[in-house]
């Protein structure tokens, strides 16, 4: 043992003899055999250092990270939640604006949905309301997946949205997945009309 081999000198000499009245470094049993091994124990205690440092340095910190909490949308912050405000609150109006549509598995806003959206942020720019974002699949997939690809889709129409010039801190996001469907059945007439965002104003 390393520790050992500079220790033995010592014999049985405390390491931490205390200082007496009259002790002076060339008295002290430590001192003389500290100064005879000095780059001995130089090297002992950056080792002992060193493997500190490997032991600590290659922890992540929990949470660490822009992302990690799932509040980051292509760099754009989502805005904290309003306290009691949900989706199918009463206080949000569902109904104000149409629904986007999506292909299958697609989380891309069509040319074709894009005047829906432009709608949208001319309404939202002139006032001071809020938007809750909510997206859908339909029954196709995982829970897990479709909950994931709903939000997706929900996040792409809010980016839309303030490429549109909507102020990012207006729109939240959630997503229901495969729940509360449009219409029932199946076959692509009944998926397409799932696969979609709501939007819901906060009155």
């Amino acid at each position: 043992m390393v520790l050992e081999k500079f220790l033995r000198p010592l014999g049985p000499v405390k390491f931490f003899t205390p200082l007496r009245f009259g002790t002076t470094m060339k008295t002290h049993p430590v001192f003389p055999f500290l100064w005879r091994n000095f780059a001995g124990v130089s090297l002992l205690v950056m080792s002992v250092l060193i493997a500190q440092g490997g032991c600590t340095g290659g922890k992540k910190k929990v949470g660490s990270g822009v992302g990690s909490d799932g509040d980051f949308v292509n760099g754009v912050p989502l805005p904290d939640r309003t306290e009691g405000v949900t989706f199918m609150g009463g206080n949000v109006d569902r109904k104000k604006f149409a629904p986007i549509y999506f292909g299958f598995d697609s989380v891309t806003v069509s040319d074709g949905e894009q005047g829906k959206v432009e709608a949208v942020a001319m309404a939202l720019k002139g006032g001071s309301g809020s938007l809750i974002l909510a997206g859908f699949t339909d029954d196709r997939g995982t829970p897990d997946y479709n909950r994931g690809l709903g939000e997706r889709r929900a996040q792409a129409v809010r980016e839309s949205l303030i490429r549109g010039g909507v102020d990012a801190m207006k729109v939240q996001t959630v997503s229901f997945g495969s729940e509360m469907p449009a219409a029932t059945g199946s076959g692509e007439a009944v998926w397409a009309k799932n696969r979609r965002a709501e939007f819901g104003v906060v009155r």
